[in-house]
Formats: structure tokens, sequence, C-alpha cells
């Protein structure tokens, strides 16, 4: 076994604590990664708090992760020692349903593993990137592009494939009209990303506090929803909507801004149900969709489009001992727009 130092929380109001967390030995498929940083992701937040469900603590979240190969089994074929590497949501999947065999692990039939707040095939919980070290099987590793930094890279591994992956499925592109709601850790690369695809982008956001990064980051415009007003001008202006905000808010409105077959796509994930008035989806034949990371593929096309457009995260980098003052500072959008652990200081 291959001890790693951590940062684990113990229960839905506790505090993280440093901890040693046991890594399996190596099998033959499987990585030895360093990891050099994990991003913080609302998601974590909400398992760390307990509110997606029971959680097995103590928890170690993280699955942004970004570093350096420093070992493998003895059947590796993909990567070697040295290899700047990168782990997302998930770790493993059967390989074997449908969805799998289509390069969409995301979607297993028989259920993903989850990078943490899961259980590996050996019957243990699995434990996220908070820690200095991780194992994971080769085909659940994905390459960093030499010309995109490791602090930066990490976001990309959930808020880069998670945005990435509904604009490439839905087809934004030159001609297309793309909305984003939010521009927080997701939505920023959702703009930019829309953007880089060739899309025109507006940002929809509850103020106009943050329209410079917005336009900065490739938006055509931005508009604020607390004003009834943007809801009168925007009717059925947009092709597709990503909606990246974990709150809940008025779905049917944000349908009246499509166009005919126009789609809303949520990746945002509120722990409350969204209510939809079905005569917001039924009078323009239009769709109201979800979307969940990507597969291995995608992710590992996702990175080296970013890496080929220059699209990096905004980050703040923070040591392991801020974590709980950053997800304080996530809850009320007090950040710019990604943290980051640097993990060395675990």
């Amino acid at each position: 076994m291959i001890t790693a130092k951590a940062r684990a929380v113990e229960g839905p109001d506790k505090p993280f604590r440093a901890a040693e967390i046991e890594r399996r030995d190596l099998d033959s498929h499987d990585v030895l990664i360093e990891i050099k940083f994990a991003g913080i992701c609302h998601s974590d937040i909400h398992t760390a708090h307990g509110e997606w469900g029971p959680v097995n603590y103590p928890l170690v979240p993280g699955h942004e992760i970004a570093g350096i190969v420093t070992d493998v089994g003895p059947e590796v074929t993909k990567y070697k020692v040295g290899d700047r590497v990168g782990v997302g949501c998930m770790v493993d999947s059967c390989g074997d349903c449908e969805n799998c065999r289509k390069g969409e692990e995301q979607y297993c039939l028989k259920g993903n593993i989850p990078t943490y707040a899961g259980v590996d095939k050996y019957g243990e919980p699995t434990q996220g990137g908070y820690s200095t070290h991780i194992v994971v099987t080769e085909g659940f590793v994905v390459k960093i592009p030499d010309n995109i930094e490791l602090d930066a890279a990490a976001p990309l591994l959930c808020a880069g494939i998670t945005t990435y992956s509904p604009l490439n499925h839905w087809g934004a592109g030159p001609g297309k009209k793309v909305a984003v709601v939010g521009l927080g850790g997701l939505g920023h690369m959702a703009v930019k990303i829309a953007h880089a695809m060739g899309a025109e982008v507006t940002v929809l956001s509850q103020s106009l506090k943050k329209k410079e990064d917005g336009l900065q980051f490739g938006a055509s415009d931005y508009y604020a929803t607390s004003d009834p007003e943007t809801f009168t001008k925007l009717a059925g202006s947009f092709d597709l909507i990503i909606n990246t905000v974990s709150a809940s808010i008025d779905i049917s409105a944000y349908l009246s801004l499509l166009t005919l077959d126009g789609t809303l796509v949520n990746v945002g994930a509120p722990a409350e149900p969204l209510a939809v008035n079905v005569f917001s989806l039924i009078g323009h034949r239009r769709s109201f969709a979800g979307s969940m990371i990507g597969g291995i593929r995608e992710t590992q096309e996702m990175l080296d489009f970013c890496g080929k457009h220059n699209i990096v995260p905004q980050i703040e980098v923070i040591s392991a001992d801020e974590i709980d003052e950053a997800y304080k500072r996530v809850l009320t959008s007090d950040v710019k727009y990604r943290f980051v652990i640097d993990t060395s200081t675990i």
C-alpha cells in the first residue's frame, strides 16, 4: 500500500483536517500520480456537506487533479514516469456496457466509479485529489498539453469538460447563438470555450458586476437577469443555453429565450428540484436537457482543444489550510473563478 497525505472532512459541519490515506499497490494497468494541484468544485462542497445523499466519512474530495506520473504497472502502455497527466470526476467504469463501448463512460449503465465518495472494483472507498498521491487505471488518466501549466489545468478536468461536452454535443459553432447562465467557475469556462468554437456568446448573470470579465472572456453581450426587461428583449434569441448555476432558477423564464428547436442544458446541479412549465417547451418545440462531464476520449479532446486555443481558467491558488475558507467564499461567489489547492502544502 502507498501512504498519501491528505485533507479530509469528518462530517457535514466539520472542518478539514490533516489525514493519511492508503492508496492501493499498483495493479498491472495502474498509474501512480504525484498530485501537484487539485481544483475545488462546487460538487466537492455539496458532497462534503452531505447535500446529495449519505456520505461515508471521512471524505477526501477533489476531482480536478493535475500531477506527474511517478510509477506505472507492468502492462501500462499509455503513460511513462514523468508524464504530465490529469484525472477528472471518475476513475473507472464497467467498460462493457453499450455506453462505455461508445466512449461515454460517464453514463456507464452499471454506474461509473467516482473519484471520491464511491467504491472501487476492489470494494474500497474512493478518495479524491485533496491529497499527495492517487492510483488510477491508465484508461481513466488523460495527458495535459505541454503549454498548459498544471495549476491551470486542474479545473479543466471538471469545469472544462462539464461545459465543453454540451457545447460540443449540441453543436456550438459559427452561426449559433449561445447564452451562458452564470459567470462562475463553470460559466467562465463555457464562455471561453463557446467563443473559441466560433459561437456568438451572451452571458446572463444576476448583475452586471462581472460584465467586463465576461466580455474579456469572449462574450459579445452581457445582461442582468435581475432586470425583467432582459427576458422581454431577448425572447426567442438563442439556439443553446448552458445553465451553470447550482441553485434554483426560473427555468421556464429562461426557456422563453430559446429559438424554435432551441435547447437549454443544465450542468449546474442544485440540491432541490427545478419546476418547468410544459407550455414553455411545447410552444416552440424547445428542449430542456442535462449533461454530466464527458467520457475519457472527449476529455482528452477538450484538453487538446484548450491547448490549441490557449484556453485556461482564471484561478486562485491556495494552501491546504485555506480549504474551509475557500468553501465559504465559493458559497458567496467570492472567487474569480476557481480555487486550486497547491498540494505541496498538504
